[in-house]
């Protein structure tokens, strides 16, 4: 396995190699908590520069709820539209912010983060989930990132039985 000491700022090869780690990773396993678990501990270890890596799942139409995850305690619920994650919910897309200070709304679980990325998690066309990942340098994230873990997270919802989270 690669380290996130192997890749400085990750690209196409980092995102492609992290893919297939994951997909090696999961194999045959279908169930929800044990490939957003083991997505995240991988996120967590092959990323530089990320203070969280986790997922937030949607229970009914108006919250997002703390899933698996790396990193500090976190925030428990985020209603939707609220903060980055409760934001890419709503727009139903990718919400990738520079510097979370400004960010109106931006729900600050840990004071040390300055940039995030969530990409939707969806079954069946709607979104059930987001991947929230936080790092403590401002402008962390890049659209080669985005790319790379809206790839990730298809591979996620193919590989994955979503139809018990929601």
């Amino acid at each position: 396995m690669f380290t996130a000491a192997d890749h400085g700022a990750p690209g196409a090869t980092f995102h492609a190699d992290l893919q297939a780690q994951l997909e090696a990773l999961i194999g045959d396993e279908r169930d929800v908590i044990a490939n957003l678990a083991n997505a995240a501990a991988l996120i967590w270890h092959t990323t530089a520069d990320v203070n969280w890596a986790g997922f937030y799942l949607r229970r009914g139409e108006d919250v997002l709820v703390l899933g698996p995850f790396q990193g500090k305690p976190a925030c428990v619920r985020i209603d939707v539209g609220r903060g980055v994650c409760g934001t890419a919910v709503a727009r139903d897309a990718s919400v990738l912010v520079e510097d979370v200070h400004d960010f109106p709304g931006h729900i600050a679980c840990d004071s040390a983060s300055r940039s995030e990325l969530v990409v939707p998690l969806r079954h069946q066309g709607r979104v059930v989930g987001v991947l929230d990942l936080d790092s403590p340098s401002v402008g962390r994230f890049t659209e080669a990132d985005r790319a790379g873990f809206e790839a990730l997270v298809r591979a996620l919802e193919r590989r994955t039985d979503l139809g018990s989270v929601s």
